[in-house]
């Protein structure tokens, strides 16, 4: 497994160690949870205000940093939407140079508009002829106002006593899900019963909150650059190294492990900028038998930059499978595609 880092294990563990962190951190944690408890009252009562987003749109977020899936989620729920006969366009913050790009693989056509004001980006999709927008982390952006919220919940990174920023992952308290319109439950590597527990946790919290279950699952395996496939069953009994900087690195590759691969990892942080002699350095030190596997969201960052004399990584592609609550996502997309006929024509 992937060595984990000091916050990590204060996050996530369960021995002394990382107890005496969490209860180190705990003055800071309170500070943290008084400033979001404000920020949210203010907009609450309207102090602060939300505007309304240039074409109808929906939100996809989480209460947590990294790791739940939001990514191949935002793009499937746009993908869904064209397939309706809308016009989606994806608006993100775009931070690191990797979701941006992302969303340009997994949605070609489907434009994607980078920029930390969301209610000015849906002006920017409209203007590029959108009549929808899914925002892609946007449930603390709370300015932007829309139609309806997914919030998404690893239970892969699940843990029965969440703690906030930064003795914990979270951003926000459970509470927090009171906003939200659906709650997604995401695993990539738990079993079904671990979701099930979780939404059963969550179920408890906002008890009218339409809940859906969510498996992002490994599809194949794709060559970096040719887009050439591969069975992942070609894992079996192989020696795979990985090479990887994304929110949840022991899900991948407990994915990975999952088909019999005897997995040698290489975590950087999230969103890292591999430089040339971090993948020279990496490359060079792959046996000759050993496949080289990573994720979308790192494929992005190496293509043209891998070695030419070393043997090509392959990502592995994820689907998004509904297992549970398909309904209460279409109810969402149902209102988003007649919103989007109400649209007063542009000018200009």
């Amino acid at each position: 497994m992937p060595d984990t880092t000091v916050i990590e294990r204060i996050w996530f563990g369960n021995d002394a160690w990382a107890r005496r962190g969490r209860l180190a951190l705990a003055p800071l944690e309170a500070v943290y949870r008084a400033a979001v408890a404000v920020r949210g009252s203010m907009y609450d009562s309207g102090l602060l205000r939300a505007q309304e987003t240039a074409i109808p749109s929906i939100g996809v977020g989480n209460l947590s940093v990294g790791g739940t899936g939001k990514t191949p989620f935002s793009a499937w729920l746009a993908r869904t939407l064209a397939s309706r006969g809308a016009k989606p366009a994806i608006v993100l913050r775009g931070y690191g140079e990797d979701e941006p790009l992302v969303h340009r693989v997994l949605n070609p056509t489907i434009p994607v508009i980078v920029g930390a004001d969301r209610v000015r980006g849906t002006a920017q999709a409209r203007a590029a002829g959108a009549d929808v927008a899914v925002l892609d982390d946007a449930f603390q952006h709370r300015r932007a106002r829309r139609r309806a919220d997914f919030v998404l919940v690893s239970a892969d990174r699940w843990s029965p006593e969440p703690h906030l920023l930064p003795a914990g992952p979270f951003r926000e308290p459970l509470s927090a899900l009171r906003r939200a319109s659906v709650v997604v439950v995401t695993r990539k590597a738990e079993r079904a019963a671990m979701a099930e527990a979780v939404a059963d946790v969550l179920a408890r919290v906002v008890p009218n909150v339409p809940l859906v279950l969510v498996e992002l699952s490994p599809h194949a395996l794709v060559e970096v650059g040719s887009e050439r496939q591969r069975s992942l069953s070609d894992l079996a009994n192989r020696d795979v190294r990985a090479f990887i900087a994304i929110g949840d690195p022991n899900a991948f590759v407990r994915q990975l492990e999952c088909h019999d691969a005897r997995v040698t990892p290489t975590v950087f942080p999230d969103h890292h900028h591999f430089t040339d002699d971090e993948i020279t350095s990496f490359a060079r030190g792959v046996p000759s038998d050993a496949i080289v596997v990573c994720t979308l969201k790192d494929a992005v960052k190496l293509g043209g930059r891998w070695p030419r004399e070393a043997a090509p990584p392959w990502y592995v592609s994820q689907h998004v499978v509904v297992e549970r609550g398909i309904e209460a996502v279409e109810a969402v997309l149902d209102d988003l595609m007649r919103a989007r006929t109400t649209l007063p024509p542009t000018t200009g």
